[in-house]
């Protein structure tokens, strides 16, 4: 569900920038005192898994259609929702940036569909209505998949609400509408089997950290080191191995798209707002597309391609695997130094005890 800037226009791309970066402040002062050291590698290791997950689209049957791990619903319930949704602008800054995955002038949209829904709307007022004070193996899992669904329509909608606002004759709003809904709906339910998946396996290795997102604290004799490792391997795997495996089809939005007009994406504007910021990834983008430049430039081209090769399955690729590697590093990276520098200023404050 990565927006692409031709579907945004200046006015509404920059109101939703300003939007995500006024959550983000929001955020990192209203973030939990208990930030502390021990809680910062699990923004980083989470972080890390859900870069490599969203690389990952899984075919929805019989639609032609494919969707990826949203990702939230999991980094609030293990994180809180403040520093959830700082890791997710994170996320999906890195995967613009380094990865043209998503446009940048589209950025502010992605951070909102993606991250606030369910860090700030679907995990209080859903998930934890349903888990309670004291949760349970049934209430968890029933939360997970509930808000899993919730937080995807909510962000499709936003995305059809975006382009309209945007001016996109191309996608009326209706038919964009009802298009969209019911194939997030099947990518939503895999995305609340998927959280509560993983929610069930943190559940049973350390419950003490679903209960810290609802504001307890971590006892110091108790190991992160499981869950942790768990994590880590998880995303390392994810990003080297499964990312081979990812559906050929289109995802949602693109299918949608391809519905509406036959085609799965939108030429932007050749000069302005567009222009300028595509130039700009076009220099940032060391791996777009996930794999080395020099093969993305070949697939774009056409040389040395044929489409038997682009339709492989699966695709087995050095590219992509480092891609992984590098794209989950630089989110752990990211991630460890903003809760490094969250806690700093908390200690400046006087709010925690070093």
């Amino acid at each position: 569900m990565h927006m692409a800037d031709a579907l945004i226009s200046p006015p509404v791309g920059g109101a939703m920038w300003a939007a995500s970066i006024a959550l983000a402040a929001y955020s990192a002062r209203k973030i939990e005192p208990e930030i502390a050291e021990r809680k910062i590698p699990l923004m980083g290791v989470v972080g890390a898994f859900v870069f490599a997950a969203q690389m990952i689209n899984v075919t929805i049957p019989v639609t032609g259609s494919s969707g990826h791990l949203g990702g939230g619903m999991i980094l609030t319930i293990l994180l809180g929702p403040h520093a959830a949704f700082l890791v997710m602008f994170s996320i999906l800054a890195v995967q613009a940036l380094f990865f043209a995955d998503g446009g940048l002038l589209a950025l502010g949209c992605n951070v909102f569909n993606l991250g606030f829904w369910p860090c700030f709307v679907v995990y209080p007022l859903v998930f934890k209505k349903i888990v309670g004070a004291s949760p349970t193996h049934r209430r968890l899992m029933t939360g997970s998949i509930v808000s899993g669904v919730l937080s995807l329509q909510l962000g499709a909608f936003c995305v059809v609400l975006q382009t309209l606002m945007s001016g996109i004759s191309e996608l009326p709003f209706g038919t964009f509408l009802l298009l969209m809904q019911p194939i997030h709906l099947a990518i939503g339910i895999i995305e609340g089997i998927v959280t509560a998946a993983l929610v069930s396996f943190v559940w049973h290795a350390r419950p003490e950290l679903l209960e810290l997102s609802a504001d307890r604290k971590l006892e110091p004799s108790m190991s992160l080191k499981p869950v942790l490792t768990a994590l880590a391997i998880a995303a390392l795997v994810t990003g080297v191995l499964l990312s081979w495996f990812a559906s050929t089809h289109p995802d949602g939005l693109e299918w949608a798209m391809f519905r509406i007009t036959g085609k799965e994406e939108l030429a932007a504007p050749e000069d302005g707002v567009h222009a300028t910021l595509a130039r700009f990834q076009e220099k940032t983008a060391f791996m777009p597309d996930y794999d080395f430049a020099e093969t993305s430039a070949i697939q774009e081209t056409g040389i040395e391609h044929s489409e038997e090769d682009a339709e492989s399955w699966p695709a087995v690729s050095a590219g992509t695997s480092v891609a992984g590697v590098v794209g989950g590093g630089i989110v752990l990276i990211l991630a460890v130094l903003i809760g490094m520098s969250l806690r700093l200023i908390q200690r400046r404050r006087g709010t925690v005890t070093p």
